[in-house]
């Protein structure tokens, strides 16, 4: 018997009260490559920042969507009101959960390096899981961080997620399980 596919999660725009998530265009990668410039903000995941071109290939990927059936990819750019630029990303890799029509998602976030120590982060990430959590079918929210990674740990405990024993590529599996 298959499973009943569960209907695509599409981005849409959010609001906070400092901030915009917009969901992602080919015409952030400009503005983007600056942001995600300091090779600092790749201590705990390893490579380098993309140049213009190679980040403008990497947003035509992903707008382009997963190849695996019944995975949505949802990707914002982080927009702070006060001074109109963009500061990060945020971003959820949505899959078929465990149960019949169930989702789980996966959600990450980067912020700039001028705009660390804010709380933009932290605020974004608790409104991407709220956005994801307003659908049904999303039963879960995951997010995966290095175990040195304290300020990350510090996001994904404000968007409400808890850290669990699970360990992958040596990160550690912090977990939000939707009330039933």
């Amino acid at each position: 018997m298959t499973r009943p596919a569960a209907r695509p999660v599409v981005p849409e725009p959010l609001d906070t009260d400092r901030l915009v998530l917009e969901p992602l265009r080919l015409a952030h990668a400009e503005e983007m490559a600056d942001v995600l410039a300091d090779p600092a903000l790749h201590a705990f995941i390893g490579g380098a920042p993309d140049d213009l071109d190679a980040l403008r290939a990497r947003y035509a990927r992903m707008l382009a969507g997963s190849p695996e059936p019944g995975v949505s990819w949802c990707n914002w750019v982080v927009r702070v009101r006060a001074d109109d630029r963009l500061a990060g990303t945020v971003q959820a890799t949505v899959t078929p959960g465990p149960g019949p029509g169930e989702l789980t998602a996966d959600v990450a976030w980067v912020v700039g390096t001028p705009w660390q120590g804010r709380g933009i982060a932290a605020e974004a990430a608790r409104a991407l899981t709220g956005w994801l959590l307003g659908h049904p079918e999303v039963t879960s929210v995951n997010a995966h961080i290095h175990p040195e990674h304290a300020a990350s740990a510090g996001v994904a405990r404000a968007a409400g997620l808890a850290p669990t024993a699970e360990r992958q590529a040596g990160e550690v599996k912090w977990r939000l399980v939707r009330e039933p």
